[in-house]
């Protein structure tokens, strides 16, 4: 596939560029998106899906290596965006740059070698994980599958579509309903293990309160061992110590004294020899020691006598410690510390054993969960009538005139941790007929109908965005949170197949009206098989393939024209001549805005 430009009028936040190199069947495509509604068209097979699997694949899809062109060694794919300033703080945290654009770019390698199936990521040239790419992905573009209407069957899809209308952000529901589970599991627990911990905080009682008799304070062994050390040596303490001071003053002549005379003799003979003078400092300092240790000595001997009552006192502590460790088969420093844990045991025993405390738990969390269950229930309520009404407005311009949509709001037996009602579509496909829950009376081709009344409906919905979720369990995905913009970029991929005749003319007119209304920040792309559809587009472009040597590739070319005259007639069928008139006819029909 060759380098095609469109180089329509750029609009704010959309998807500017779209490259593909060896995807597929297509060895090379830079593709240039602008603003209003862009359709794809071609035969079934030539390669309008490529593009679609390739955007979700940069956008942060599962990877394949049979999406590897046959021959090459990977493929590449790089979609081009103004940045939504709703993203530019999560790119400054994540650590990616900003310059105003943002470039996602992806790598697959071929199925071959150690590296097969081997896929990497970047955004604005910095490497990134595909989980990075899916959330850039959320503010950027919504795809709504040929598939969508699946999703309108399912409970946890169409509550999440609702929500999506009505600003609901879950999260705090979602942590109260787990505060409230918790403290339910807990009181369980404590409830059918209400013996087991009896029994054992009998025993942690018995056992707090015997080393609780001793209470070892921290500190208090080490304590305690050198006081008892000093008592029991006393009288030799003493009698060092008397020795030492008789050494210093009381003998003839005393350390004091003959120091002093020598520091008497030194400044004597200082006149005739300034070198002694160092010298008889040091032994006047000395002599001011000696004198500072007689003093230190006196105090000492006049403050220590024999305690033997306190040193009876310390055995008994002492043998008490030694006792309770043998007990415990601790060493004595360790009982503090294991008393101090007993009884932080003891205290969690008592708590998860108090039921009126944890029931009375259980009623605060219930009770927190029911408050926010209730402001979300209001929001729903508020949002359902709205969303009713504008589908209901959607669907007599989809064949369905007369019908009526309902979303309905389903009390619950039970709580739920979507709150206290779920959310049921239904609809009547014609007038005086009662609106009954969608997959019992819609056919398939009403399902496709609706989903693409609910399509159009959410997307053109100020403030919200929602993408149809494809695949079994899957639940519809708010593309922005509450109270966000619309994403920029927004695409239905054959969604309207099934339609034909005048709910084709209707379907064409709008999706270039919900392109008229997002183009001021925004695009609409659309593959489609509808002639009516793509006459009404602003940009039209043509996939088709060919054999080029060996191999099948796509190519893509805008038209215009003479040229979308004749893909328009192709895409109508029967005689060519009156193909042709019916295109022109389609293409220069009153529609809003220019035909290209």
């Amino acid at each position: 596939m060759h380098r095609e430009r469109c180089t329509a009028a750029w609009s704010s936040d959309m998807l500017r560029r779209l490259t593909l190199r060896d995807v597929a069947i297509v060895s090379e495509l830079e593709l240039e998106l602008g603003a209003g509604f862009t359709v794809l068209t071609g035969e079934t097979g030539a390669g309008k899906s490529i593009l679609i699997d390739a955007l979700q694949l940069v956008l942060g899809q599962r990877a394949d290596a049979t999406l590897v062109r046959e021959g090459a060694a990977r493929a590449e794919v790089s979609a081009e965006f103004d940045c939504p300033a709703a993203l530019r703080p999560w790119l400054e945290q994540a650590g990616f740059d900003d310059d105003g654009l943002l470039l996602l770019r992806r790598t697959v390698d071929a199925a071959q070698g150690d590296s097969a199936g081997r896929s990497r990521a970047w955004i604005n040239g910095s490497a990134a994980t595909v989980a990075q790419l899916r959330e850039a992905a959320e503010s950027l573009v919504d795809i709504h599958g040929q598939h969508a209407w699946q999703s309108l069957t399912r409970p946890a899809a169409v509550r999440a579509l609702l929500d999506a209308q009505a600003g609901v952000d879950a999260s705090a529901l979602d942590g109260a309903w787990a505060a409230w589970r918790q403290a339910l599991a807990r009181l369980r627990d404590a409830r059918g293990q209400r013996d087991t911990l009896e029994r054992e905080r009998e025993r942690l009682a018995w056992q707090v309160g015997e080393l609780a008799k001793l209470a070892p304070a921290p500190g208090e062994w080490e304590q305690i061992n050198a006081e008892h050390q000093r008592l029991a040596h006393g009288q030799a303490l003493l009698d060092g110590a008397r020795d030492a001071l008789h050494a210093l003053t009381e003998d003839e002549p005393g350390a004091t004294a003959l120091t002093a005379r020598a520091a008497d003799a030194l400044d004597a003979v200082l006149r005739h020899d300034a070198e002694l003078g160092a010298v008889a400092e040091v032994l006047r300092s000395a002599q001011a020691q000696l004198e500072d240790a007689a003093h230190t000595l006196h105090v000492y001997l006049g403050h220590r006598d024999p305690d033997p009552d306190r040193l009876v006192e310390l055995d008994g502590r002492i043998g008490a410690w030694v006792s309770q460790a043998r007990r415990y088969r601790r060493t004595p420093a360790e009982l503090p510390a294991l008393l101090a844990g007993w009884q932080a045991e003891l205290k969690a025993l008592d708590a998860a054993a108090d039921l009126d405390a944890l029931e009375a738990g259980v009623a605060g969390a219930e009770a927190a969960w029911r408050r926010e269950a209730q402001r979300i229930s209001a929001l729903r309520r508020k949002a359902a009538p709205r969303l009713a009404g504008a589908v209901t407005t959607a669907m007599q311009q989809l064949g369905m005139a007369g019908g009526r949509f309902e979303v309905s709001l389903l009390p619950q037996d039970e709580p739920q941790a979507f709150g206290l009602e779920g959310v049921e579509f239904r609809v009547a496909g014609h007038a005086g007929s009662t609106p009954r829950p969608l997959g019992k009376v819609a056919s398939g081709g009403e399902l496709s109908r609706l989903a693409l009344a609910i399509a159009v409906t959410t997307a053109q919905g100020a403030g919200n965005a929602v993408t149809a979720a494809q695949g079994a369990g899957n639940a519809v995905t708010a593309a922005q949170g509450a109270g966000g913009a619309a994403v920029p970029t927004l695409i239905f991929d054959e969604i309207d197949a099934g339609v034909g005749g005048t709910v084709a003319d209707a379907v064409g007119r709008l999706m270039k009206q919900l392109g008229r209304v997002r183009a001021g920040n925004t695009q609409v792309l659309a593959v489609t098989h509808l002639a009516q559809v793509a006459a009404c587009a602003d940009s039209h472009f043509v996939v088709s393939k060919a054999m080029k040597g060996r191999q099948t590739q796509s190519d893509i070319q805008r038209v215009e024209g003479e040229a979308r005259v004749a893909e328009v007639a192709r895409m109508l069928g029967g005689e060519r001549l009156s193909g042709t008139a019916h295109a022109q006819a389609l293409l220069s029909g009153p529609q809003e805005g220019p035909s290209r």
